[in-house]
């Protein structure tokens, strides 16, 4: 499999960027080791385990939406849609049928908008908000996180979370969250991994918390970055600056299509750049960053705009965020073209197999992609666990 082989390459042979699709991933043999999931998402994080050969066997979401993304691309697991808060460590055990301590990994994004560089950081603590398509308190989740991992207590734990947790104010929440971690009989290590250096072409940078249960006498162990990066090129390489006479397709009155595995449902009078379908959302030209998108070179950053930036194809794209692909939001855009990411784009910025299924709305499918953990950057802090921690153990 070509993200094995990754670790042995240079800069100079650097292998070309690909992400096996869900067919291959599904042919990977099992590994033996089993993972829980919360807060699971569209599945970035499952599907990045999965890459190493873990079986996900139970998973939470929350999201309505996500629920079905994730349905769509992991139907052997189990998935359970209730509130965090109602899920005991019992409901888990008795689903999958393992003892406490058996687990192998437990997994878990909790939801990070309160602590986010690009939110408005403790002005939403303790607060319902808006998240997602729901509204809900999240930045005690964290806390319910650590109770299922006290009462399962799985060999390995890993939990992600954006970098925002360790600037400013929210240091102190960093410390609570650590020591609510370490009082459940782990020794625990945080770092903060940039997926542009773990095969990934985005700059996304997010903290990893990592726990080994105290028993088993390892420690926490992590992924070397890769002695290359890859560039949006290299993920998208149709890209060229001829592309910019193009024209997207626009219909008032018939909306975007459901994005699928086989690409079948596209209007006929859509419009397609470099062979990808073009969604009629990715039109800027209409809002005033499209008029500020022809000022900027392509590698520039808006100083008006927050968040708008023409990508320079030859490096990494910035981060991709959850509210990119809301109608006259600031973001990542094409170099050359006036417009926003196509899904099919962004699915390969995001290190997603080409053939991930997303539902839902162009918004609700770039607001998957924005939440998830890239599943390349799981595959490697995965590997790593297999390899150097569970390996040992067996």
């Amino acid at each position: 499999m070509a993200l094995a082989k990754e670790q042995t390459q240079t800069t100079s042979n650097k292998p070309p960027y690909h992400v096996p699709s869900m067919a291959e991933i599904a042919e990977i043999p099992w590994n033996g080791y089993r993972v829980v999931s919360t807060f699971s998402g569209a599945g970035g994080s499952c599907l990045g385990f999965r890459m190493a050969g873990y079986r996900v066997v139970w998973a939470s979401e929350f999201v309505p939406a996500a629920q079905e993304t994730y349905r769509a691309n992991h139907p052997s697991t189990i998935l359970d849609t209730r509130d965090i808060r109602q899920v005991t460590a019992e409901d888990i055990l008795s689903a999958t049928g393992l003892a406490v301590g058996e687990l192998d990994v437990f997994e878990g994004s909790p939801p990070c908008a309160p602590f986010s560089t690009s939110g408005r950081l403790e002005a939403g603590w303790g607060k319902v908000r808006r998240y997602s398509d729901t509204k809900q308190r999240v930045d005690d989740l964290f806390f319910e996180y650590a109770r299922l991992l006290r009462d399962l207590q799985p060999k390995i734990f890993v939990a992600e979370n954006v970098s925002g947790l360790i600037k400013g104010v929210a240091k102190g929440f960093f410390k609570e969250i650590l020591r609510a971690l370490k009082t459940c009989g782990y020794v625990v290590e945080a770092r903060l991994l940039d997926a542009q250096w773990l095969g990934v072409p985005q700059m996304r940078q997010r903290l990893i918390f990592q726990g080994v249960r105290k028993d088993l006498g390892c420690r926490p162990a992590w992924p070397e970055p890769l002695p290359y990066r890859y560039s949006v090129r290299d993920a998208l390489p149709w890209i060229t600056a001829v592309q910019h006479a193009y024209c997207v397709w626009r219909s008032s009155d018939e909306p975007c299509p459901t994005i699928v595995q086989s690409g079948a449902q596209v209007s006929p009078t859509a419009k397609f750049s470099g062979g990808t379908y073009v969604e009629a959302e990715t039109d800027i030209s209409r809002f005033a960053i499209g008029a500020e998108w022809e000022k900027l070179k392509p590698g520039e950053k808006s100083r008006r705009y927050f968040n708008l930036v023409r990508v320079d194809p030859d490096r990494p794209s910035p981060t991709i965020t959850q509210t990119g692909g809301e109608p006259n939001a600031a973001g990542p855009t094409h170099p050359y073209e006036r417009r926003k990411f196509t899904i099919a784009e962004l699915k390969r910025v995001c290190s997603f197999p080409d053939d991930f299924i997303l539902t839902g709305t162009y918004e609700q499918q770039w607001e998957r992609l924005g939440r998830a953990v890239p599943p390349v950057m799981m595959y490697h802090v995965a590997r790593v666990i297999r390899d150097e921690i569970l390996g040992r153990l067996s």
